[in-house]
């Protein structure tokens, strides 16, 4: 599977301009640069708007293929540490 993500500039009908990234199950996180707003800044709401809907976590897990048997053990062993962590802090 090939994902491409990358921001676009998108050039609307009512000349707005947008910064869209769309991830793998359709994520999308789009921002309206405004009249009088420097682009770096539309950039920094952008990425904090990625950041926050998680787009990039969810390209990464979609990025490449994992057995059944290995996603088990991988869920098993994130199951261990939690309840590894949750004993620890329960002794403080």
């Amino acid at each position: 599977m090939i994902v491409q993500v990358r921001p676009q500039a998108v050039r609307r009908p009512s000349s707005a301009r947008h910064l869209i990234l769309k991830g793998v199950n359709s994520h999308l996180a789009e921002v309206i640069v405004q009249d009088g707003e420097t682009l770096e800044s539309a950039l920094r709401r952008f990425k904090r708007k990625v950041q926050q809907e998680d787009i990039i976590k969810d390209i990464k897990r979609h990025s490449y293929y994992l057995k059944p048997g290995e996603k088990r053990r991988t869920k098993e062993a994130l199951a261990r540490k939690r309840s590894r962590k949750k004993r620890t802090k329960d002794y403080e």
